[in-house]
């Protein structure tokens, strides 16, 4: 069972790509979020994602290389967020 920001996150995921069929405890906390064959997210969807997260956490993803980094799974972005967004 993943903990209340990770769930948060993957809620938001599923909302902001509108992954039909895909539940939140769908999502593995290690696999891919891009390029995943499972959720089929391409560069759009993680634009999609980043504005989704600024305007969620009030976070900026600068570079393609840390949205990359940032976006790389579940527990990635997690732990992003907790470097960069208080009290998340």
């Amino acid at each position: 069972m993943s903990n209340p920001p990770t769930l948060r996150l993957k809620t938001l995921i599923v909302a902001t790509l509108k992954l039909d069929g895909v539940r939140p405890e769908d999502i593995p906390d290690d696999e891919p979020l891009i390029g995943s064959p499972r959720f089929g997210l391409d560069s759009i969807d993680a634009l999609e994602l980043v504005l989704a997260l600024e305007k969620e956490f009030g976070v900026k993803i600068g570079s393609s290389e840390e949205s990359r980094r940032a976006l790389g799974s579940v527990n990635a972005l997690s732990a992003y967020l907790r470097a960069h967004v208080s009290g998340f």
